[in-house]
């Protein structure tokens, strides 16, 4: 048999899932975290999940792994102490950066101006210039080079980047600082701007270079140590991670581009979404991705997710394709406190994480987390992971006792207030990706998953009119399966920077042409098989005198008659989406881009036994929940003994091994062939 096995790292748990290819069964199993060294979860997890299906590591072709290491070294600023070679006159392009302040009217007061990845006194000129047209104009003094490296060796560099003016152009100069880099710092792994981002814009190629290299050393260790302790366990397939834009790269790419994993842990979620959309018939989704310590929320349209073109981690922005997804400090594991300045009811962003974790999970843990607000209210019962893990309903009464007191409120009040306003923060956080691009939130699905999205789904779904509220198969460990189902990907990009009267239709068709088949070359020595390969282009679209683009999509074949033409349509059309007018500027276009994406894995969804709309066999007790002032019965089903068409009539509580599914009074659930559960409002 041919397995897949899909890993995803959380804050909490770490999620396997094992996929039979040819059958479409899996296996899954959650493993808390070991925030120390990801690897060593991912060991226990794996010999874990082997196990249970009877095989062994050596069974596995394809291990397929959304990390987090990029994304923590940033946020952390765990990251190598990066050296930045210039060309003469550009020392300070990091500092000048762009006059762009995060925040609403007068953030500028009180906005801290972030550290530059790479200091200033670790930045260096070089004499050498290429023009705009990516001539040389100076050639490379390679004697006064060797002494500016000396400079950032002296300084105790550990990664370095080459930045040269118009190097997206030409790289000979780059490439030459490389060779004579690799001589004096030969441990210092080098990025070059014009491979990282072969984009115009100076302050953007060399900022996402930066990022590159500053996380460089993290990743390649972590990549190159879980490589040789898979190995070890005899496991010999491909190690693929996944890239911040949904797709996949080989573990060797990923050491060289790691700034393309930034978002690796949330692209995840996505490409599960996308898994159990494609076969329950949904095309519009907003997915609610729910973790132990935050929230990820994005958009699918029409069965393809939002993508966008930068990747934001904290105060970073790098030019890096990822998915549009949103993140907030709000999962199960947020800490509930009441400040004694505002006396005012905060959730998170703070969370308990895997240790001490919420005090529920009897670890220690003493704050109360949303968790143990939901233990108390009667969503989450006492028992998880199939009733291997059982909560600590008299902690979790003690850690919200605390919060009640400090609002001198009752129990339960103060419990459902943790969740109302974790809800209102998850609520915020997917407008920012629906109502503020642009879309009407009630033509489409919500999908949580996560650990504790299905908990929260209806509630959230109710606030944004999005129905139905969708509760997929194992939605504790989606990301996993998201890993594990999701298709390799690079992608090639190149300037043009040309308006509509000073290129031709001919021009762009071969530039397209000529990208993609660079491009498919480029998957193929990833591993990728050539005849299962598919090529899309893109190109960045303005108006002449605009500072920022819009991506559109571009069909390369028959671009030569009329291409310009339909995109510049296409582009007015979007644009007017986006912001409601058009300009009455000539186009330009900006960048060119050719995406590599390897085959669709066809794995096919596993129907479960009909059944006649009772879902009373699959009933194992009575309940109660707390609701609008007061307890209400309900009833506990097994989502595992449940049947297609069973209708559920709220309030009802689903229990599996890996979530909780939460039926709202007023609302009916009904399970689809494949297992899903679709909440509606009555």
């Amino acid at each position: 048999m041919a397995y897949r096995l899909g890993v995803d790292v959380g804050g909490t748990f770490t999620d396997l899932l094992l996929l039979d290819e040819e059958s479409g069964r899996f296996w899954r199993h959650k493993t808390p975290s070991t925030p120390h060294d990801s690897s060593e979860g991912i060991m226990t997890g794996v010999e874990a999940i082997c196990r249970q299906a009877d095989t062994r590591p050596s069974a596995v072709e394809v291990f397929l792994h959304g990390t987090t290491v990029a994304t923590n070294a940033v946020l952390e600023g765990k990251g190598a102490r990066v050296g930045l070679v210039t060309t003469e006159g550009y020392r300070q392009v990091m500092q000048i950066a762009r006059s762009l302040v995060p925040g609403g009217l007068a953030a500028w007061i009180v906005w801290p101006k972030p550290e530059p990845l790479a200091k200033l006194e670790d930045t260096v000129e070089i004499k050498g210039r290429m023009d705009a047209q990516g001539r040389e104009v100076r050639p490379l003094d390679e004697a006064d080079v060797r002494a500016q490296l000396a400079r950032l060796k002296a300084n105790g560099v550990e990664a370095i980047t080459v930045a040269l003016m118009n190097g997206y152009l030409n790289g000979a100069h780059e490439r030459r600082v490389a060779e004579i880099g690799a001589d004096v710092l030969p441990d210092a792994p080098v990025s070059l701007s014009h491979e990282v981002l072969p984009e115009m814009q100076e302050y953007e190629r060399t900022l996402t270079t930066v990022a590159n290299a500053a996380v460089r050393p993290v990743v390649s260790r972590y990549v190159r140590n879980l490589r040789s302790r898979l190995r070890a366990l005899d496991m010999q397939g491909r190690i693929s991670l996944l890239r911040s834009d949904g797709g996949l790269m080989s573990s060797e790419a990923s050491e060289a581009h790691p700034v393309s994993l930034l978002m690796s842990g949330p692209a995840g979620g996505v490409a599960g979404a996308l898994w159990v959309a494609r076969n329950s018939g949904l095309k519009n989704i907003l997915t609610l991705d729910v973790g132990g310590t935050s929230t990820d929320v994005a958009l699918i349209e029409n069965g393809e997710p939002r993508r966008a073109r930068t990747t934001e981690v904290g105060h970073l922005s790098v030019r890096a394709s990822s998915l549009d997804v949103k993140t907030v400090g709000a999962g199960g594991g947020s800490i509930a406190k009441v400040p004694e300045l505002t006396r005012a009811l905060r959730v998170g962003p703070e969370s308990a994480g895997a240790a001490p974790g919420p005090a529920a999970y009897g670890k220690g843990g003493r704050a109360a987390t949303v968790t143990d607000a939901n233990v108390l209210l009667g969503y989450l019962p006492e028992n998880l992971l199939g009733g291997a893990f059982r909560l600590d309903r008299a902690a979790a009464r003690a850690a919200v006792q605390t919060v009640a007191d400090a609002l001198g409120v009752d129990l339960y009040e103060a419990a459902r207030g943790i969740v109302d306003i974790v809800n209102e923060n998850m609520f915020g956080a997917l407008r920012m990706i629906s109502v503020q691009q642009g879309y009407d939130p009630r033509g489409f699905a919500l999908m949580g998953f996560g650990g504790a999205g299905p908990l929260h789904v209806a509630a959230v779904a109710k606030l944004m009119g999005s129905w139905p509220a969708v509760s997929p198969v194992s939605p504790g460990v989606l990301c996993a399966l998201g890993d594990a189902t999701t298709r390799m990907r690079t992608e090639l990009a190149r300037s043009l920077s040309k308006r509509t009267s000073q290129t031709s239709d001919a021009e762009v068709a071969g530039l397209l042409a000529q990208m993609g088949e660079e491009v498919r070359a480029r998957l193929a020595t990833e591993g990728a098989a050539p005849d299962q390969i598919s090529v899309e282009h893109e190109v960045d679209v303005r108006y002449h005198g605009q500072a920022f683009e819009v991506s559109m999509p571009v069909e390369a074949q028959g671009f030569e008659v009329g291409g310009l033409s339909r995109l510049a349509e296409a582009f007015d059309a979007e644009h007017r989406r986006l912001f409601t007018f058009n300009m009455d500027a000539e186009h330009e276009f900006v960048n060119l881009r050719a995406v590599a994406l390897g085959r669709v894995l066809d794995i096919p969804a596993l129907e479960i036994e009909a059944g006649d709309g009772d879902p009373s066999a699959a009933k194992l007790r009575d309940h109660e929940v707390w609701v609008d002032g007061g307890f209400q019965p309900a009833v506990i089903y097994d989502r595992a003994r449940l049947r297609a068409g069973d209708r559920i009539a709220g309030p009802a509580v689903v229990v599996e091994m890996d979530s909780t599914t939460l039926v709202l009074p007023g609302c009916e659930a009904v399970v689809d062939r494949f297992g899903v559960i679709l909440i509606n409002p009555v």
